[in-house]
């Protein structure tokens, strides 16, 4: 009895010190705006207006290539999904994985901004990292990108492709 006594007054204490400190915790978080609207427009890929499409290719892994007609304001990475292309995207496009990862044809990749540092951190634990190498979730298309070709990597840190 003594014990159940003496360990409920000592867990009292604590516990509303953790209450304490996750509240503080949780005011000072950060927001993080990309993985945010990453979500919330997940899979909400429209389709192009007329006269308003733009192209993007993909390429897999064995070589194939698909061209799409795609509306300015889509991800790769929701792009891919809408027409069934084997690119992952296991957190869903928040920011949290490098599974989306793709290979970016030089001539527009120069035209990109440069990756934040919470891509590169994802993007180097990448499988088949390149010098033109990025998140699928980061990329968005628009009129710049009209044309854009990507490369899907042989394998990802979930999947790999076999020929």
């Amino acid at each position: 009895m003594f014990r159940f006594a003496l360990a409920r007054t000592l867990r009292a204490p604590v516990v509303a010190a953790g209450r304490r400190q996750a509240v503080k915790m949780t005011v000072e978080a950060p927001l993080r705006p990309f993985s945010i609207s990453s979500v919330l427009r997940h899979k909400h890929v429209e389709p192009p207006k007329p006269g308003e499409e733009l192209h993007c290719t993909f390429i897999s892994p064995d070589g194939e290539k698909t061209t799409l007609e795609v509306a300015a304001g889509d991800s790769l990475l929701d792009i891919a999904h809408e027409h069934d292309i084997d690119l992952e995207g296991a957190c869903e496009g928040s920011l949290a994985c490098s599974t989306c990862h793709v290979i970016v044809d030089p001539e527009y990749y120069e035209k990109m901004e440069e990756p934040g540092d919470e891509e590169n951190d994802m993007l180097d634990l990448a499988f088949g990292l390149t010098e033109t190498s990025r998140l699928g979730c980061q990329c968005i298309m628009s009129k710049e990108f009209d044309g854009i070709t990507v490369t899907l990597p042989s394998a990802t840190r979930n999947m790999s492709f076999q020929k």
